[in-house]
């Protein structure tokens, strides 16, 4: 994904981004990908890549603290936060968090 990622337009970083949390993470109850590039503009760092927030909803994550849970998240990305990311926000939950939330 590295090369393909940092060439890509934001549809498709935020597609490529999706797919791959969703193979390493399936499966996914819901999955939220925003870039936020345009809010860093003018910032140190903001040319070495993009800046992405996800969302993301998993059984996978169920008993893992949250450190953990980014960690999966990151393992996933690991080339494309060499090569393309240069901020991620994540917010993970399991199926049963999300359920509880506040709508």
């Amino acid at each position: 994904m590295s090369d393909m990622f940092m060439h890509a337009t934001t549809a498709e970083r935020a597609a490529l981004i999706e797919a791959r949390l969703t193979a390493a993470l399936a499966p996914i109850a819901s999955i939220q990908i925003t870039d936020d590039s345009a809010q860093h503009a003018g910032h140190a760092g903001a040319a070495a890549g993009g800046h992405f927030s996800v969302t993301i909803v998993a059984a996978a994550f169920a008993g893992k603290p949250r450190v953990a849970r980014h960690r999966m998240v990151y393992d996933a990305l690991a080339d494309a936060m060499q090569r393309g990311i240069h901020a991620l926000a994540i917010t993970a939950y399991t199926p049963e968090e999300f359920a509880l939330l506040p709508r």
